[in-house]
């Protein structure tokens, strides 16, 4: 079974462009994390959120890398940190073209 971590937070920026070159190296880095498989980088600037859906292998490895993501988010300096760890039903993700490896 696979599991899904939703993460976002309220962010001050940046945003689009600048995002991407801001953080080219922490994606390259998410890579390493035990167990991931995939994430989808999300953001609004409109509403001022930015966040992730991952894909883990395993949930101890999804609660893990929540912890982890957490406190370096904390670190600089976001606190409205949202996380949720859900089972992925692949049977019927699958039906739904989802990427499910």
């Amino acid at each position: 079974m696979k599991y899904l971590l939703q993460v976002d937070f309220t962010m001050d920026g940046p945003f689009g462009e600048e995002m991407s070159e801001a953080f080219t190296d922490l994606a390259k880095s998410i890579n390493e994390e035990s167990g991931m498989i995939w994430k989808v980088w999300t953001e609004n600037a409109a509403t001022k959120e930015a966040g992730g859906i991952y894909l883990f292998a395993t949930k101890t490895a999804a609660e893990k890398y929540l912890t982890m993501h957490s406190e370096r988010l904390i670190s600089f300096g976001i606190t409205d940190i949202r996380g949720k760890v859900f089972e992925v039903n692949e049977v019927l993700s699958t039906i739904n073209n989802a990427p499910i490896k």
